[in-house]
């Protein structure tokens, strides 16, 4: 599996992954490629294509502007399902599908599963559905190999992290703090203990995202995690990119301190 060859490699080097989270569909999804190209290109080891969805309860005013613009520009689930697929094999990096329950289980759990791993998905995280009721939907992504991914936040019990450790695949999306998506100033101070509280029941590598906006917290995550996940800088900065013409140096540039960031 893609996951964990990337994390395996990564691990040799002791260099955490660095994981781009992108809006499919913003600028448009037409560019999709493009940025996928440009995101290995420039550094990232995975990236997590952000399904555009009406009610993004987990995401900060920047990713829910940049879903509203995708679904205004009539980007649909089938529709990124298949520009993944045409893209995908030019592509050597892991893929993950970041979505929310409602619209997957309209399409159908089993149809999704099945789509998504043939476009070319390695796994899918479905942010507001929990470990215990997700039966149905872990029936169907290990049936089509697609990894289920799990959340888990500062107020996560000890029974919980048990749990997502023993249903979850690929990597645990450690959650540094409470409420929504969204770049901050600082990195929570009690960070560190929630990584190591979730490091005592899993061996899967733990990925920490919301509120990292630059180097220095990617060298501060980098120090205590397997992975670290930027999101709401990198969409602003495509959105600012596609206005100024498409213009994506800035976005390079970023990555390659991100990237440089990680290596211990």
């Amino acid at each position: 599996m893609r996951l964990e060859e990337r994390f395996s490699e990564l691990k040799a080097r002791d260099e955490p992954a660095l994981i781009i989270y992108i809006t499919a569909g913003d600028p448009s999804l037409e560019q999709l490629p493009d940025i996928l190209h440009l995101l290995e290109d420039s550094g990232a080891d995975m990236v997590e294509v952000g399904f555009p969805f009406s009610d993004p309860l987990a995401d900060g005013p920047v990713i829910q502007s940049a879903m509203f613009r995708a679904l205004q520009r009539g980007t649909t689930l089938p529709k990124v399902l298949e520009m993944v697929a045409r893209c995908r094999g030019a592509l050597r990096i892991p893929l993950i599908a970041f979505t929310y329950t409602n619209p997957v289980q309209r399409y159908g759990f089993e149809r999704f599963a099945k789509e998504a791993r043939s476009a070319g998905f390695d796994a899918c995280l479905m942010t507001d559905l929990p470990p215990d009721e997700a039966d149905e939907w872990l029936t169907y992504a290990r049936a089509h190999q697609l990894q289920p991914i799990f959340l888990l936040t500062p107020t996560s019990t000890t029974e919980r992290i048990r749990l997502v450790a023993e249903r979850g695949e690929g990597f645990i999306y450690c959650v540094s703090r409470t409420g929504v998506t969204g770049a901050r100033d600082q990195l929570p101070p009690d960070l560190p203990d929630l990584v190591a509280r979730i490091r005592e029941h899993t061996d899967l590598p733990i990925a920490v995202g919301f509120g990292v906006a630059n180097a220095d917290h990617v060298r501060q995550i980098a120090q205590i995690a397997d992975g670290v996940v930027v999101g709401s800088r990198i969409v602003q900065m495509i959105h600012e990119g596609a206005q100024a013409g498409n213009d994506w140096r800035p976005i390079a540039d970023i990555l390659r301190a991100f990237k440089d960031a990680t290596r211990l």
